[in-house]
């Protein structure tokens, strides 16, 4: 039986291009004081195109943290330190308007219905994710909301994951780890949690699926399959192999 789902923030509860191809675009080309060239220059830092607003599937910003983020930028950034570069990312990326991936604030309610402990772990900052959350009306339909400077450390480190299954006394093999990219499967499977993958961040099918216990299209078919029972706990489903759905 599943009691608990923790999910990750971009890519899974937010469409992750329409939600952060926008802001990456306006960051770069303000931190490049309008030099769209010196804007293209910086985008490849960190594995954004600025001429079609992609990221590309390794870019840093995908799963890293601010940590990656600033690394990656600060060499291009000559007589910027992390001190100056770091809050100014900040305090952008807690504006960034997020686009939800399905319409979330039914979603959680029924999965809050049907009793289960609801949580956020993701490698933004705690701060950035819960002015997320509370920018579109969903931040008291979680438990839990934890980032990468909450004190658990990063994903794919298994921490988070860990420290949400024994704030609330959950079996950790009962707990759905969901999020879109290799980090999420890697820190919940360390977790011993159920490993769920979706499609809505930048990584298809064929990157998630080895690593994953089930992949799904968006987090919107979660109330159905878990009224149906389909996703077993990790218990239940010993020895079978990954599926895709």
């Amino acid at each position: 039986m599943i009691t608990g789902i923790l999910f990750d923030k971009d890519g899974t509860l937010y469409d992750f291009e329409r939600s952060w191809s926008g802001f990456a675009g306006a960051m770069l080309l303000d931190l490049a004081e309008g030099d769209a060239a010196r804007a293209r220059s910086l985008g490849q830092r960190i594995g954004f195109n600025t001429e079609d607003s992609r990221f590309a599937p390794d870019s840093c910003v995908i799963a890293g943290t601010d940590d990656d983020i600033c690394a990656a930028l600060l060499p291009g950034l000559p007589g910027m330190t992390d001190h100056d570069l770091r809050p100014r990312l900040a305090r952008a990326a807690a504006a960034a308007p997020m686009v939800e991936a399905v319409p979330l604030r039914a979603l959680l309610a029924r999965l809050q219905a049907m009793g289960l402990k609801l949580g956020v772990a993701t490698n933004d900052t705690e701060g950035s994710a819960r002015a997320h959350l509370t920018a579109t009306g969903i931040l008291d339909l979680f438990d839990s909301v934890v980032g990468f400077d909450s004190g658990h450390g990063a994903k794919p480190g298994p921490g988070m994951c860990r420290a949400f299954a024994e704030r609330f006394g959950l079996v950790p093999g009962e707990v759905l780890m969901i999020g879109d990219s290799l980090h999420d499967l890697h820190a919940g499977r360390a977790a011993g949690m159920v490993v769920v993958a979706v499609l809505t961040g930048m990584a298809d099918d064929a990157v998630l699926a080895p690593h994953a216990d089930l992949v799904i299209p968006d987090i919107g078919v979660l109330p159905g399959l878990l009224a149906r029972g389909a996703i077993p706990s990790r218990t239940e489903m010993e020895g079978e192999a990954p599926q895709t759905g």
